[in-house]
């Protein structure tokens, strides 16, 4: 699946980083899905080794870009916490689930702002309205390169545009850039249920009203790899599953 969606999401709220509309209770932007159950595995997403240094993102090619910064931009591709912890990691049930799961009626939104993707990392049902928006006064494209899904690239010129797409198939991890402005990359996660979420600024994740059962939950990380874990959660349990990534 390839998605051209512009890049326009907020831009960073800090010296070094976009904002990430991620919570560890839900995935980032939740649409109403109805609980399944009781159970619940919540943990963290936790880092071993010296924290690498992020690079400073170079916009200077676009004036529109740069001057949307007063502070320097940082890669997002390896974020490491003060505690130690990572963000970004893409954590969900990967088998164990019974039954079909609608997908939620309202969208999740990946934004282009300060030429910048928000969220860096975005978890989707398959077949969620996706909505590609463009927040900036410049053109943006979004290439979508799936390899279960059709891929697509489409070019959003004009500040405002919005786009909507969807993903069919469950597919671990959907990559996007933006041609125009090469340093802009997300990943979206297409999965078949609601139980997935990204890790945050505390590296905390949580996958709230599951059926008791027994489950694979994987980590992914788009530097670092995945990590599976089993876990046998009960009705009104909440199980806590850590994952730890070492540097590389």
């Amino acid at each position: 699946m390839v998605l051209a969606i512009g890049c326009g999401a907020s831009p960073p709220q800090d010296a070094g980083a976009a904002p990430q509309a991620a919570a560890p209770a839900e995935a980032p932007n939740p649409a109403s899905a109805t609980p399944a159950g009781s159970a619940a595995i919540q943990g963290a997403i936790r880092f071993d080794g010296t924290a690498p240094a992020r690079e400073k993102i170079q916009m200077a090619a676009d004036p529109t870009c740069q001057q949307q910064h007063a502070a320097p931009v940082l890669s997002e591709a390896v974020v490491v916490n003060d505690n130690g912890t990572l963000k970004h990691a893409f954590v969900y049930v990967k088998s164990g689930l019974s039954g079909s799961f609608a997908p939620p009626s309202r969208p999740a939104v990946m934004d282009q702002h300060g030429c910048w993707y928000e969220p860096h990392v975005l978890g989707v049902q398959a077949n969620q309205p996706v909505e590609l928006r463009n927040s900036d006064a410049t053109l943006h494209n979004v290439n979508a390169k799936p390899s279960q899904n059709p891929p697509f690239n489409l070019a959003q010129p004009v500040q405002g545009m919005k786009t909507t797409k969807k993903f069919a198939k469950p597919e671990i991890m959907v990559p996007l850039k933006c041609n125009v402005h090469p340093w802009m990359s997300a990943y979206i996660g297409v999965v078949e249920h609601p139980f997935f979420a990204v890790s945050d600024a505390s590296g905390a994740y949580a996958l709230s009203g599951l059926p008791a059962g027994t489950y694979v939950v994987e980590a992914w990380h788009e530097k670092l790899g995945t990590q599976t874990q089993s876990v046998t959660v009960a009705d009104g349990q909440t199980q806590s599953v850590d994952f730890t990534f070492k540097a590389q």
